[in-house]
């Protein structure tokens, strides 16, 4: 029997480095013909692993990985990962708050609640083409997007076409829900609580690492994550985890990681990037670090109470460089957005523009995020329907929009009941101390890492 690892083995990596070489500008033209010739297999589309599997390759996989490793990204001056280098390169970054912001417990649930039903929405959808997405809703009435996926009166046909997510459907679609299933959309955040709780506000990066060794399983990882931690087992200390053989390391992962950075730092951008900084460098660089940066800072602009979305996105903006990748896509998803009534419409722009990208990467899901935001305008339910029905990664941009949309309706009881009902104020996961804990004990833990009530060694 033959144990198929996805998304580190290195005859699978090789495809995937190559597309990110043509993304970020590297000539690996000699070193893509090297691989074609042999046999090898360019990245997948969508899963983590080739079809058939190619074992036989692995040595050349290894040395071909170790020569793109050796190309010089001729955007890396505008895409710098240290955290110097990016403060240098962003002329208006916020200023440090000087006095703390009160932010509720109540605020706080709602941007938990938020979050998980955002992500529970997108799961059934997760990895499926945007014609499919649009298909299965509009078959059972419910496009534009309103409210959940569901497989009831939905013809057979279609359903063989489109198959829902394996791993989700089960517990996901609307005659599944019983609380809210696991997912790593919601276990990373977890997992930022722990960090905060043993480590508090100073933690390091060789802290995350530790932490993840000791509480976070290796199946529960994906893309750059389990590289990392895959690097980590192999002895290679951080952050050179997030670069050796991970061509994963612009994708969508340590913006999932990134909310309680923001929640904990309500009104202070600043303090909130520069802390997801030190989370995403374990697995990412550059616009993936950017991800998490704008993210959690987005998110504190949003937990201080006083911006609307579109102060919040603009808040996020101030962190990252703005010659950078990342920016552009932000941007280009706020004009798209301000300039059609019709998000189909905006959401297509986005596709055709950002396309030739991996449905995980973080550029496309950053420009349909923004896009998705400032079309909702703050609202809560239009704001995660429309994350959604953009297409990528459904579940992490849901879990986003859910988590920005909730802080800033600001309560529970301001999130529409059929979004929170279903969770049964119940989250199933595998980070230990966490399964089947309730939102509302989730924002009192997070409330008092805002005290600095939490228990450090």
């Amino acid at each position: 029997m033959t144990v198929r690892v996805t998304w580190v083995q290195p005859e699978d990596l090789v495809g995937h480095e190559l597309r990110q070489a043509a993304e970020d500008g590297r000539d690996a033209q000699a070193i893509a013909r090297r691989w074609y010739e042999a046999g090898g297999a360019p990245a997948p589309e969508r899963a983590g692993a080739s079809t058939p599997p190619a074992p036989e390759l692995r040595a050349l996989a290894e040395r071909l990985l170790d020569e793109l490793a050796l190309l010089e990204s001729p955007l890396e001056i505008d895409e710098p990962t240290e955290l110097a280098a990016i403060r240098a390169a962003c002329p208006d970054w916020p200023a440090p708050r000087p006095a703390p912001t009160p932010v509720s417990r109540d605020r706080l649930h709602a941007a938990w609640l938020g979050r998980a039903a955002g992500c529970l929405l997108g799961k059934p959808v997760e990895k499926l083409p945007l014609d499919g997405i649009r298909a299965l809703a509009r078959a059972t009435g419910n496009w534009p997007l309103t409210t959940w996926f569901t497989a009831e009166g939905l013809p057979a046909p279609l359903a063989a076409t489109y198959p829902w997510n394996r791993r989700s459907a089960p517990d996901s679609l609307a005659e599944n829900i019983d609380g809210m299933p696991e997912d790593d959309d919601l276990n990373y955040p977890l997992l930022t609580v722990l960090l905060l709780q043993r480590h508090g506000p100073s933690f390091t990066t060789g802290d995350l690492a530790r932490l993840w060794l000791d509480e976070l399983p290796a199946g529960r990882t994906f893309t750059a994550e389990r590289v990392a931690y895959r690097n980590l087992l192999d002895g290679i200390e951080p952050p050179h985890t997030a670069r050796y053989r991970n061509p994963f390391r612009e994708w969508i992962g340590a913006q999932i990681r990134a909310d309680v950075h923001g929640w904990t730092h309500p009104g202070d951008p600043s303090a909130a990037a520069e802390q997801a900084h030190r989370d995403a460098v374990l697995s990412h660089t550059a616009n993936g670090v950017y991800g998490a940066m704008f993210t959690a800072a987005a998110l504190a602009e949003a937990a201080g109470g006083e911006s609307d979305v579109h102060g919040c996105l603009a808040a996020g903006l101030r962190v990252v460089p703005p010659r950078s990748r990342f920016a552009q896509a932000v941007l280009f998803g706020v004009a798209a957005a301000r300039g059609g009534a019709d998000f189909d419409a905006v959401a297509d722009r986005l596709h055709a523009e950002y396309g030739g990208y991996h449905w995980v990467h973080v550029l496309p899901n950053a420009a349909l995020l923004a896009a998705a935001l400032t079309h909702a305008g703050g609202d809560f339910s239009r704001s995660i329907c429309r994350a959604v029905s953009g297409g990528w990664d459904t579940d992490s941009n849901g879990a986003t929009a859910g988590s920005l949309a909730g802080l800033l309706a600001g309560a529970p009881e301001r999130l529409p009941g059929h979004w929170t009902t279903p969770l049964k104020n119940r989250l199933a996961s595998s980070v230990p101390g966490f399964d089947s804990i309730g939102f509302d004990a989730l924002a009192e833990q997070t409330h008092r890492l805002i005290q600095k009530e939490a228990l450090c060694p």
